[in-house]
């Protein structure tokens, strides 16, 4: 009678080398699971603390004793309120992408009550109106009030384009306020490190063809952590039930190939 082909087992090495493997991508899938975690909580928080700010009533927008202790977490997006005259001829213009489509922000430094400037973003215009003289005329007014939401300087530019000269690809305080010559003899003062997007998001503008148009800072945030997290632990899941079948499997073989195993089993078919 034809002896059955029994499979041999893997050679002794492979077994716990793809266990190892097995294990060490599994900890990584459970380690981004985790990290996407730590990321939904954060990003929970911070959907919950910009809606409070947007929600709250303007403070006094931070003067140079408090500068150092400004942070993102703790005043980022709060609604400010600043009073001064802006230097209007000093105006910069800043590639920006919006709801509105491609065009430029306009940053005009603010000199406040208070001797420091602030650089405030007045708005959104379309490339055909980045010259200030082909909008209507800035006011002029000696005392103006702006109120808006606190930003921090973006340094550099964006990610494939750096600024450089006069072309601006992010609102970056210190570099735009020092090609100004904000701070120096020529206008005094000291400059704060963050700037002011003016208005409110969603406030409806002055009129249709108002511009520069504010309101457009962008307070909504995608928050797709939960589906990420999900995603890495089913897959350490299944690696971990593809590597339970794979350890089953091998010590089943290797009962099959045990010689006393064998020997019983001929026994059984005489």
């Amino acid at each position: 009678m034809t002896e059955p082909v029994i499979p041999r087992p893997r050679s002794q090495g492979m077994p716990a080398a793809l266990l190892a493997a097995g294990a060490l991508v599994f900890a990584l899938l459970v380690a981004l699971g985790i990290w996407q975690m730590e990321r939904l909580a954060w990003k929970e928080a911070l959907i919950a603390r910009v809606d409070a700010r947007l929600r709250a009533a303007p403070v006094a927008a931070p003067e140079p004793p408090t500068w150092q202790g400004l942070g993102r977490e703790s005043h980022e997006y709060l609604r400010v309120q600043l009073h001064g005259h802006f230097a209007n001829a000093l105006e910069t213009t800043v590639h920006a992408t919006t709801e509105l489509g491609p065009g430029y922000w306009v940053l005009t430094p603010l000199l406040t009550d208070k001797g420091f400037w602030v650089l405030i973003n007045r708005g959104f215009v379309p490339a055909e109106l980045r010259e200030s003289a082909s909008r209507p005329a800035a006011s002029t007014e000696d005392d103006e009030t702006v109120i808006g939401l606190l930003r921090f300087s973006e340094p550099r530019g964006s990610l494939l384009q750096k600024n450089a000269a006069d072309r601006w690809y992010s609102r970056d305080v210190a570099a735009i306020a020092a090609q100004r010559g904000l701070g120096t003899p020529g206008y005094p003062g000291l400059v704060a490190p963050y700037f002011v997007d003016a208005g409110t998001p969603g406030e409806a503008p002055a009129g249709a063809e108002s511009w520069p148009r504010p309101g457009l800072t962008v307070v909504q945030f995608r928050n797709n952590h939960l589906v990420y997290a999900l995603t890495w632990f089913g897959l350490a899941a299944m690696l971990a039930g593809v590597m339970g079948y794979l350890w089953v499997d091998e010590r089943r073989l290797r009962r099959r190939n045990d010689p006393d195993a064998l020997a019983e089993h001929r026994l059984h078919r005489i």
